[in-house]
């Protein structure tokens, strides 16, 4: 019996490798469609300074590592559709945890500032004098 149910368990097992990507997470070409129905805030969660080289066009700046974006979020609605991006997608994630768990249901993390822009996502970029 234990045998049996040990070949259940494996049979109905997914590899970690096939498991699919969380819901909150979007791909760049995701977002823009989702982006296009459901109206939302976009927040890029990276420092001034790197906002200020580049950012998504219609991105408010709420800097994850310097403690803005914790005082930031507490103060939003919480009815609303958030997008979240950074440099790789890493404190993009971290803010959507933090947003999840005050709350907050309709949030994304839609990833790395440069894969957006490299997906055709209209960019505001600093020019060099």
């Amino acid at each position: 019996m234990k045998t049996f149910l040990l070949a259940v368990a494996l049979f109905c097992a997914q590899p970690l490798w096939a498991q699919e990507k969380p819901a909150h997470l979007l791909a760049p070409s995701e977002y823009k469609e989702i982006s296009r129905k459901e109206k939302g805030v976009l927040v890029d969660v990276r420092t001034p300074e790197e906002f200020q080289s580049g950012h998504l066009k219609k991105a408010v700046n709420s800097d994850f590592r310097g403690g803005q974006f914790s005082q930031d979020f507490q103060q939003w609605d919480k009815n609303k559709t958030y997008y979240l991006y950074c440099a790789s997608g890493n404190r993009s994630g971290q803010a959507l945890k933090l947003m999840q768990e005050a709350g907050f249901t309709k949030v994304y993390n839609v990833g790395a500032y440069k894969d957006l822009k490299a997906a055709g996502l209209k960019t505001k970029e600093q020019t060099k004098k």
